[in-house]
């Protein structure tokens, strides 16, 4: 039998540390995106809007979770929070109600889009009560703006690389056995996408594309941003926290029709506001798996403004995209 001999204490000066690779590259995407990352075992996940990030100890994620893919989680949390939240604990979410739902669910938008452009969606996936809803996901907003950017790519790209490495060796029941090649770009320049056609698609305006901003051909598969047909009964965005204020001329109809929705601001007139959403606007209430389906209470008298803003417009693609309904 070998014998091992050991260095006597004090002899072999300890200079560096081994960190997992893939540990190491999003440790370093979120200390240039401004955060510090600190491992704690008094929450999964919290940010105390200081500028640190704390990250539960290994030992509390699940087996087929990592350091990687929980901070990865928690900078598309910020990118969709914007950066004021990086001064509000836990990115300005109090974790409890249909808010935190919807908020969580543009989070995910965000992370199965940017994770499948690398073909990664199934080693970064979310293993919280959510993991039923990233699922069923297919669309998503996008990260091309500081401080995300390019440190988000970055790290997303180095992820990829190391994933293409540890495929070749994994064994079947290894995360990185189901690591995919990443999709190979769409005809219009963006990230390809696997549904419907861009003749099916809803921003689909003539023959161009509203998101891409180019010509198109029906016959084209749907790009990553493809969206079928658009429901405003399921949306609501244009009326609840995309836009902050519904202007109304002195002479419009409605102010004469719905005086109890009208607020004098002194030199203009708005729809009065509840909350983050228009003081009109009734649905969107989770009961139990569903939300209740959007509706305008006084549709039949709303004001000119709202009569202009009209299905799969650039307007209605800009309300989407405020909530993390679209791309």
């Amino acid at each position: 039998m070998r014998k091992f001999s050991c260095y006597p204490a004090g002899v072999r000066t300890i200079t560096h540390r081994y960190v997992d690779p893939l540990a190491q590259v999003w440790l370093g995407a979120a200390r240039k995106i401004g955060l510090r990352v600190e491992r704690t075992a008094d929450a999964y996940a919290a940010t105390d809007g200081r500028g640190t990030l704390a990250i539960a100890s290994d030992d509390a994620l699940d087996a087929d979770d990592s350091l990687a893919q929980m901070i990865f989680h928690e900078l598309c949390h910020s990118l969709v929070e914007g950066e004021d939240s990086f001064r509000a604990p836990d990115w300005g979410m109090d974790n409890t109600g249909p808010d935190h739902d919807w908020r969580e669910h543009a989070c995910l938008r965000t992370q199965y889009v940017l994770a499948g452009r690398h073909g990664l969606r199934h080693v970064f996936a979310p293993t919280t009560e959510f993991r039923a809803f990233w699922d069923r996901l297919d669309d998503g907003v996008l990260a091309d703006q500081p401080p995300w950017a390019p440190a988000l790519g970055d790290a997303l790209a180095a992820t990829a690389r190391i994933a293409a490495e540890a495929h070749v060796l994994a064994s079947p029941t290894s995360l990185w056995a189901e690591v995919v090649p990443a999709p190979v770009a769409h005809p219009t320049g963006l990230p390809a996408g696997d549904r419907g056609t861009c003749g099916t698609c809803a921003w689909r305006h003539g023959a161009r594309c509203r998101q891409a901003g180019a010509k198109i051909v029906d016959a084209w598969p749907g790009c990553e941003r493809f969206e079928p047909a658009l429901d405003c009964q399921t949306c609501g965005a244009c009326c609840r926290a995309a836009y902050h204020s519904v202007e109304v001329s002195r002479r419009d109809p409605v102010v004469k029709a719905q005086p109890a929705m009208i607020v004098d601001r002194g030199t203009y007139l708005e729809i009065r506001r509840d909350g983050d959403r228009c003081a009109a606007l009734a649905g969107g209430v989770v009961e139990g798996e569903r939300a209740t389906r959007f509706h305008c209470t006084i549709y039949g008298d709303r004001p000119r403004t709202c009569r202009d803003f009209t299905l799969g417009s650039a307007h209605c693609l800009t309300a989407r995209r405020r909530v993390g309904l679209s791309l």
